[in-house]
């Protein structure tokens, strides 16, 4: 098969596309990235006069929970009722007091990541074509979090159907719980969905529900070796040279 018809058979009879944001519409070192979170977290919470270690364990344990999550409540519910016991401040009011902090200290985190005008691009002209966007990043930041590294990428909450944030969704990445989320609240047929994401544990799980996939490979993540021959893949610019051609 040729590149044109690789590409034409991915799309064809889709109707929405789903874009992961950290490492594949954003390139992005998210070790790094993860690593400086933490470390800003943990300032902020001194700043703010938190004790810095049981700050930065309900973190961790937030996460870990949000990652496990069982659809019963919202990853911030989840996350504030993890953070509550392992620190017992009050959720409600840290989360009022860290607002300043995502609109703030957070933006210097972008320092790990190398925004492409391709995003803009590939989202442009999809819309344009009438498919529906979604962005499907793994829903564990609140929503001021999420809309700040979408700016880095030139990228804006009208420029998709849905955007998922923790505030919304009751699962998260690689449970197929998130995937059926996002169908059920856009009415979305499976097999008329594309996911375009760089995690082939997160995002090509997908297949299992019957979407197609694109494994995006310039922040390629595959912690098990898992042969990329078993994926449609490539990078975001043959993504975007090809689909959008």
């Amino acid at each position: 098969m040729n590149e044109s018809s690789y590409y034409s058979a991915m799309i064809n009879d889709i109707d929405t596309i789903l874009f992961d944001l950290d490492g594949t519409l954003l390139p992005l070192d998210q070790d790094r990235f993860a690593q400086g979170y933490f470390e800003l977290f943990a300032k902020q919470s001194g700043l703010l006069g938190y004790d810095v270690k049981a700050m930065a364990k309900s973190l961790q344990a937030g996460l870990l929970a949000m990652m496990n999550n069982d659809g019963s409540m919202t990853n911030k519910e989840r996350f504030d009722s993890v953070f509550t016991s392992v620190t017992g401040y009050d959720a409600q009011e840290m989360n009022e007091r860290f607002l300043p902090f995502y609109e703030g200290m957070f933006e210097s985190l972008v320092e790990y990541a190398a925004p492409t005008p391709l995003a803009r691009t590939i989202v442009d002209t999809l819309a344009s074509k009438g498919y529906r966007l979604v962005l499907a990043t793994n829903p564990l930041f609140p929503r001021v979090g999420t809309l700040t590294r979408m700016r880095w990428a030139n990228l804006f909450e009208d420029d998709f159907a849905c955007v998922t944030t923790y505030e919304d969704f009751s699962y998260s990445k690689p449970n197929l719980g998130y995937y059926r989320e996002i169908v059920d609240r856009l009415d979305l047929d499976p097999s008329h969905c594309l996911m375009v994401g760089n995690d082939v544990g997160e995002d090509m799980v997908v297949l299992e529900m019957g979407m197609k996939a694109y494994l995006v490979t310039d922040c390629l993540i595959n912690p098990h070796n898992i042969p990329l021959s078993h994926f449609r893949h490539g990078s975001l610019k043959a993504f975007a040279t090809e689909i959008l051609s």
